[in-house]
């Protein structure tokens, strides 16, 4: 579509992305809903710009809607929002209205057009450009390296079942995990030759391999420390959190912890909030089913602790218990209360833009 002449007032644009891993579909809307153009683009750096530029010439760009900001969208929006556009996060539509308009990726991006327009998208995605950022890949690695070790040792043990008896009757008396480990990893087969050889071998390789994934684990562990203290201290801090849950709630809310608006909708975000039930003059409320499963589980973990070892909670739990309330009823309520706690340490800036302040 041309651009607009000279001269001619500029009219407010909104443009909707449909993102792939190769290319990404643009669809720009006018201020009333009008189709204003279309346009593919590589999902380069290049094509990137060139969006941008394609976006100017039709007007003044008042919002981009962009699904996948997390995936396949991560790169566009990070360019965007570098280069001052209000990008907005856009879910995939419902599957009534998908089955009832069809599906293209230019349906797909009008619709994220179309979100953004009438008001229905308005989450502000996460930038991923700073220490939070850093969290996410790092924990990506320790998790995957976590289940890897995991199904080692599981695998080991599976197979010690059906072992040669010599071999069996060797390693079935070790007691505790890491003398196991240990004495499977120190194994000699020798040729392998024989079913004693093989189990051997094989007994050796999987032992190895947990060490190998203890040790990545740990390194991990260390650089998660370090940037979770760094970004969020006093959370760090907090009785019960270490920093994986620390780490867990900071990817939750991303290098831009406005975007979620108040510690209400950080619960709601995190599963803990109730969801209203009513009906006629039933007035009730049911437990939530939605929000972050795994931040909601790394609350019922610190939950857990504190009721265990955390003074005030265990005097509280004794006050709500003589009260009435169960042991579901009190863990929820320590949940929400715990959430708070949380999101007032993810709201303070760290401890280096307290410092740029200051000076």
């Amino acid at each position: 579509m041309a651009s607009i002449p000279p001269g001619q007032p500029r009219r407010k644009v909104v443009v909707g992305v449909d993102t792939h891993k190769h290319v990404h579909v643009a669809v720009a809307l006018d201020a009333l809903g009008g189709h204003s153009g279309g346009l593919t683009i590589p999902a380069t750096t290049d094509g990137y710009a060139q969006l941008e530029r394609w976006a100017r010439a039709l007007g003044d760009v008042a919002a981009v809607g962009v699904e996948g900001t997390g995936s396949y969208g991560a790169g566009l929006s990070r360019f965007l929002r570098r280069r001052g556009h209000h990008v907005v996060e856009v879910n995939r539509p419902d599957r009534r209205l998908r089955r009832q308009r069809g599906k293209s990726d230019t349906i797909d991006a009008e619709n994220a057009a179309r979100a953004v327009l009438n008001g229905q998208a308005t989450a502000v995605p996460k930038s991923g450009e700073h220490q939070v950022a850093m969290i996410r890949h790092v924990k990506i690695a320790r998790d995957t390296a976590v289940k890897a070790r995991t199904q080692a040792i599981v695998a080991l043990k599976a197979l010690l079942v059906g072992v040669p008896a010599a071999l069996r009757e060797q390693l079935e008396p070790i007691t505790g995990k890491r003398a196991l480990i240990e004495r499977g990893a120190a194994l000699r087969p020798g040729d392998v030759s024989s079913p004693t050889a093989s189990a051997k071998h094989a007994v050796r390789s999987l032992a190895r391999r947990w060490l190998d994934l203890d040790a990545e684990v740990k390194a991990h562990d260390e650089h998660l420390t370090r940037l979770t203290a760094e970004r969020a201290p006093e959370l760090v801090g907090s009785f019960g959190i270490g920093a994986d849950t620390a780490a867990e709630m900071l990817l939750i809310v991303g290098d831009n912890p406005e975007r979620v608006r108040s510690e209400s909708a950080f619960a709601k975000l995190c599963g803990v909030c109730p969801v209203p039930a009513s009906s006629g003059k039933t007035v009730r409320h049911r437990l939530n089913r939605g929000g972050h499963r795994r931040a909601n589980a790394a609350l019922y973990r610190v939950v857990i602790v504190r009721m265990r070892f955390h003074q005030p909670t265990i005097a509280y739990v004794e006050r709500r218990t003589a009260g009435g309330k169960t042991k579901a009823e009190i863990i929820r309520c320590l949940k929400r209360y715990l959430a708070r706690e949380i999101y007032r340490h993810l709201k303070a800036p760290p401890a280096g833009a307290q410092l740029t302040q200051a000076a």
